[in-house]
């Protein structure tokens, strides 16, 4: 081994702490973030599913009778 090689070995050993808890840091970043997308995706997915099948339902209907409201109408313009 050259000298280089032998420092380099030391300083990256010297290092080894630090650069092991930045990758655990690292890999539960991705972690979370994945569970994230993860969660978003299937939210997502449950929601289309449920909109889809609201739409697909027959909806109530609301009659509106206006005879009152043309009787008091026609009340008011015969005076």
């Amino acid at each position: 081994m050259s000298q280089a090689k032998v420092d380099r070995y030391k300083k990256e050993k010297a290092d080894r702490k630090k650069t092991m808890r930045k990758e655990k840091i690292m890999r539960n970043v991705k972690r979370c973030v994945a569970g994230v997308i993860a969660l978003a995706i299937v939210g997502w997915f449950g929601y289309s599913a449920y909109d889809l099948h609201s739409s697909n339902q027959e909806r109530a209907v609301a009659e509106v009778n206006y005879d009152s409201v043309k009787n008091y109408l026609s009340t008011l313009s015969a005076e």
